[in-house]
C-alpha cells in the first residue's frame, strides 16, 4: 500500500553535505517532492517535502533519517485563511511553495486552495493582517 506524507526535516550541520535525498530514492524506493529547502554547507538545514512510497519503505526511510540525526516532523497542522482579515495584498502568494495561494487576475483577489497546502507556515509569517492562521490538528482527528 502506498502512502503519502508531508514532512518537515531539520538537518544538523554535520549531515547537510550528505546525499540524503538520493539515498531515500535509491535505497528505500521513495518518491519525493521538495516544496521548500534552505540548506547551507556547515550550517543547519531545513526541508519541507512530500514523500510517498510503500508503507514499509516509508518507515525504513524515516528510520534512516532519524538515525543520522535528522529531526522529522509531520505536517499535521493546517492553514486557514480568515476572509474578514484578508486585504488581498498578495504577499502570501509570493512565498507559497505549492501554489495553494494565488491571485485571481479576473477579480484581483487572493484565492486559497487548502487541498494544495502543506502547512509550511510561510504565508503566516508574511501576512500583515494575520489573515493566515495555523490550526493544529488533534491527535484524535
Amino acid at each position: 500500500m502506498y502512502k503519502k506524507e508531508g514532512l518537515y526535516l531539520k538537518f544538523p550541520p554535520e549531515v547537510v553535505d550528505k546525499p540524503i535525498v538520493y539515498k531515500l530514492v535509491k535505497d528505500y524506493d521513495l518518491i519525493f517532492n521538495i516544496l521548500k529547502a534552505f540548506i547551507t554547507p556547515g550550517k543547519e538545514g531545513i526541508m519541507i517535502l512530500e514523500i510517498e512510497g510503500a508503507q514499509e519503505n516509508l518507515n525504513k526511510g524515516l528510520k534512516y533519517l532519524r538515525e543520522i540525526g535528522v529531526e522529522v516532523s509531520p505536517l499535521s497542522q493546517r492553514i486557514v485563511k480568515n476572509e474578514e482579515l484578508c486585504i488581498h495584498c498578495g504577499s502570501c502568494t509570493a512565498v507559497c511553495p505549492t501554489g495553494a495561494l494565488y491571485i485571481d487576475r479576473t477579480i484581483f483577489k487572493v484565492i486559497y486552495n487548502p487541498e494544495k497546502c502543506t502547512a509550511c507556515e510561510f504565508c503566516v509569517s508574511v501576512c500583515i493582517t494575520k489573515a493566515m492562521e495555523v490550526h493544529i490538528e488533534s491527535e484524535a482527528a
